[in-house]
């Protein structure tokens, strides 16, 4: 006598449901795509203001003098190095946020979504084709050390400007992402290992 089957239908409802969750990450990612382009908006803003301000522009250089909390004790009538450096620096951090930005929409989708069918496209980024949930978590570790390195150097320029506590405490979280980051290199190191314990 046979064994009845039973519909595979409704044995699937649930797992499709389950899976089909995965979109929900979707408006997710759309909200990222609209951050970077707030930062797209205020990088152009802040190199406006630092061109205009290159050809003497009063209001322009107040802009940016107040944007990077560059305080003397006298007026700024003109850009020195120091004001220079510190907007050269935040449009290096803007980069890197959105480079981190980046990561996070396409390496996130492709890793939890669904693929993305790169593989004959030209412009497919290099790191995309070996992306899995172990690397993306390492690569945004190293980006997030990269840009405390962007903070911390700004805030070191601009020294005067802090208090001795915030220099300190800007150090001590600084090397917790370096501690953080090596540890998660580490553990996925472990893990990635072969169960036979070959190197």
């Amino acid at each position: 006598m046979s064994t009845p089957v039973k519909n595979p239908s409704t044995l699937q409802a649930l797992p499709n449901l389950i899976f089909a969750s995965r979109w929900l990450q979707l408006p997710l990612y759309l909200g990222l795509i609209l951050a970077q382009g707030i930062y797209v908006f205020h990088f152009w803003v802040e190199l406006v203001h630092l061109i205009e301000a290159a050809f003497g522009n009063k209001d322009a250089l107040a802009a940016l003098v107040k944007s990077i909390g560059y305080k003397e004790s006298f007026e700024v009538t003109s850009l020195n190095e120091t004001i220079i450096m510190l907007v050269v620096l935040a449009l290096i951090d803007v980069v890197m946020i959105s480079n981190l930005l980046i990561m996070v929409i396409v390496g996130g989708y492709e890793t939890f979504v669904s693929r993305m069918n790169l593989e004959s496209h030209p412009d497919q980024p290099e790191w995309l084709s070996h992306v899995n949930a172990s690397v993306l978590k390492v690569k945004l570790a190293t980006a997030i050390i990269g840009i405390s390195s962007i903070h911390l150097l700004k805030t070191f320029i601009n020294a005067a400007n802090y208090e001795e506590k915030v220099l300190m405490w800007q150090t001590i979280i600084h090397v917790v992402f370096l501690l953080s980051a090596m540890a998660i290199a580490v553990t996925d190191r472990l893990m990635s290992k072969p169960a036979g314990g070959d190197h």
